[in-house]
């Protein structure tokens, strides 16, 4: 069988109504599979006014509001007029990507059904509970997450980092990889615009220390403001440039009152926000990737990020940036202050990722999940079933 021959049941909490690093990924690999002649039916909650077009067929699934964070939206199982839908579009494979209760009831469904199932892994949602005071449940959401995970034919990791991790928490042991890929006619360094710089009042010399993301407490804002604090205090000349907007918009202007709050950009405006910064700076732990730091090291930024998840897959410690121990605010703090001071530093390492960066192309990698797809379909006909 080749790619013309697969039928892709997605099943996704979120695949357009939010704009975020997952369902981008998803929408691409949808418009990929297409371009490559497979059939792919997606199930998705909807809205009236989604964040952005989506790529191929979506059959809107029930859902409901979260408390707290009502952009986001929680599916509920597949209804019956759905699962009506599934069996005429009669799929050979489903994927699965996220663990909720949609991702839960398309698991059974597909065992049901005698197809195997594939989950892509977007994000740590087993640490998000630590940024609300609620870490002591972390390893009840981590036992949740296996026992899904292990229903599944095979997962599929978007680094090496993740993939170990994956492997070590016992989630599956049919572990494959799913990377991300970068649009470099949007990325690159020569979208850098001073000019832009200028209508917000950055001097041209001015040392620049970008965050893109949404603004949510678990991308590290906390850990973010800290450090820049520290910068202030140890009189670092620098400015802080915030690309993003979310729940946690007020707090993180409150902590960080000199900075330069860009708000929401997309496209090409992305791509010039990105390379009209001197340095990145993600203290997250909760990404499996790390899109914004690809992004940045395409643009010939130098990262300043986390051991965690993704960056480490990423970042090369002291050629392309620095790898600093979570949470660890002085050193990160030592980190942003060396390449504010350090022109040379900030261009060695900015080119040293532009470099790396180069092997992240979205054909070649959504090419790699279509083997992926193959590869499981051929394991349940030959009789392999997930344990």
């Amino acid at each position: 069988m080749d790619v013309t021959g697969l039928r892709i049941a997605l099943f996704s909490g979120n695949y357009n109504y939010v704009r975020d690093g997952a369902n981008q990924a998803l929408n691409r690999l949808v418009e990929y599979l297409l371009r490559q002649g497979a059939a792919v039916r997606i199930y998705s909650p909807t809205v009236a006014e989604p964040a952005l077009p989506p790529m191929g067929d979506i059959v809107s699934i029930p859902s409901f509001a979260i408390p707290g964070r009502p952009e986001y939206r929680f599916p509920l199982p597949i209804p019956r007029r759905a699962k009506t839908d599934i069996e005429a579009f009669a799929p050979n494979i489903f994927h699965i990507a996220s663990p909720d209760m949609l991702g839960h009831d398309a698991v059974k469904f597909a065992r049901r059904l005698g197809k195997p199932a594939v989950a892509s892994v977007h994000t740590r949602f087993e640490t998000y509970a630590r940024y609300y005071g609620l870490g002591f449940v972390e390893p009840v959401i981590e036992a949740m997450l296996r026992r899904f995970y292990r229903r599944c034919d095979a997962i599929f990791a978007p680094s090496d980092s993740m993939a170990q991790l994956l492997l070590k928490q016992r989630m599956n042991y049919n572990v494959g990889i799913w990377t991300r890929g970068i649009d470099r006619a949007v990325f690159n360094p020569s979208r850098r615009d001073l000019d832009w710089r200028r209508s917000f009042g950055i001097e041209d010399d001015m040392p620049v220390i970008g965050f893109v993301g949404r603004l949510v407490m678990e991308k590290g804002l906390d850990v973010f403001s800290d450090a820049v604090a520290q910068l202030e205090a140890r009189g670092v000349r620098h400015k802080v440039l915030v690309v993003g907007k979310g729940p946690a918009d007020t707090w993180f202007q409150e902590r960080l009152p000199s900075a330069v709050f860009a708000g929401f950009q997309e496209g090409p405006d992305l791509g010039r926000a990105v390379a009209s910064m001197d340095m990145l700076f993600n203290p997250s732990v909760t990404e499996t990737f790390g899109n914004v730091t690809l992004e940045a090291m395409a643009a010939g930024l130098p990262v300043v990020a986390a051991i965690a998840t993704g960056s480490a897959s990423l970042v090369e410690d002291k050629v392309t940036g620095r790898l600093i121990p979570a949470g660890e605010i002085d050193n990160f703090a030592d980190a942003l202050a060396y390449f504010c001071d350090h022109p040379d530093a900030r261009r060695d390492a900015g080119r040293s990722g532009c470099e790396a960066s180069r092997r992240f192309g979205w054909d070649e990698v959504n090419q790699e999940l279509v083997d992926g797809y193959m590869r499981v379909v051929r394991e349940r006909a030959a009789g392999k079933m997930p344990r």
